[in-house]
């Protein structure tokens, strides 16, 4: 249905652009919408892993710094002045080591709980959350298909009966019988049958396909939301500048498999 409108116009959301299949670069057949997006997911644990390391470098560095600032503030060096003015100054020099130490040691326990801790969580969780919504969404889109292909055998099924009851009809208009009779009253007993079949079908399918998409739109919104990537501001003010959406569009423009969802049967 080429006249669908997107779900989130204008903001290049996975929701709307990976609903078909795509062929593989690697030539091993085609591979799911959905499969592409955990893909990208998962080729980000690498850069994931090395801004841990990045973090816990500099929260080192933080506490070495600290560390050496607080030893220079108790050094003796020139401390034998300790009257007048010169004396109150070199004191208070000293004093704002001790105190920039306390600020360097308060800003590595600040990465450590608000950047390295929820770093560590999200990428202890990644893989196993990763995992898990594949085989979900895995599994619902396997039953769609056996649902469709339920579909197809019952269409075709009543499509023979149907062709049975108009054969055993034209027989009844060539040769009037009790026994032709019952054959089409048989005949017309199996296509009615057929047709419920069908309507059944038709029916499982559709509840198919509307799970899929519900839980589609779900996930695909949640993989977007990258919520690791708020958990670097303090690093950096520059990172401020780092633009999600954009950064969405630019992959998605590049990536996207198709827009147009899935709907209902209707017989």
């Amino acid at each position: 249905m080429p006249e669908q409108q997107l779900l989130k116009p204008t903001e290049w959301s996975y929701c709307d652009y990976f609903w078909a299949d795509k062929k593989d670069p690697q030539g091993n057949g085609t591979v799911a919408g959905f499969e592409l997006l955990l893909q990208k997911q998962l080729k980000g644990k690498q850069m994931h892993k090395e801004m841990s390391e990045f973090v816990r470098e500099r929260i080192k560095i933080e506490e070495e710094y600290a560390k050496n600032l607080a030893k220079l503030s108790q050094n003796s060096l020139a401390a034998q002045e300790e009257e007048g003015s010169l004396g109150e100054a070199w004191a208070q020099v000293k004093k704002s080591l001790a105190d920039e130490a306390e600020v360097h040691l308060k800003f590595s326990a600040k990465l450590h709980s608000e950047v390295e801790k929820p770093l560590m969580n999200f990428r202890e969780n990644f893989k196993k959350d990763m995992k898990k919504c594949d085989h979900h969404i895995a599994d619902l889109r396997k039953q769609l298909a056996s649902h469709y292909a339920s579909v197809e055998k019952a269409r075709k099924a009543l499509t023979e009966r149907q062709r049975d009851l108009e054969m055993k009809t034209q027989q009844l208009e060539i040769k009037l019988s009790n026994k032709a009779e019952e054959n089409i009253k048989k005949a017309r007993r199996k296509s009615t049958q057929a047709g419920n079949d069908l309507m059944r079908c038709v029916d499982l399918y559709n509840q198919a396909q509307s799970k899929w998409f519900e839980e589609m739109v779900t996930t695909t919104l949640e993989l977007e939301r990258w919520k690791w990537r708020g958990t670097i501001e303090p690093v950096d003010q520059l990172l401020r500048k780092v633009d999600p959406t954009k950064d969405r569009e630019l992959w998605v423009r590049e990536h996207k498999t198709g827009n147009i969802r899935p709907v209902d049967m209707e017989i």
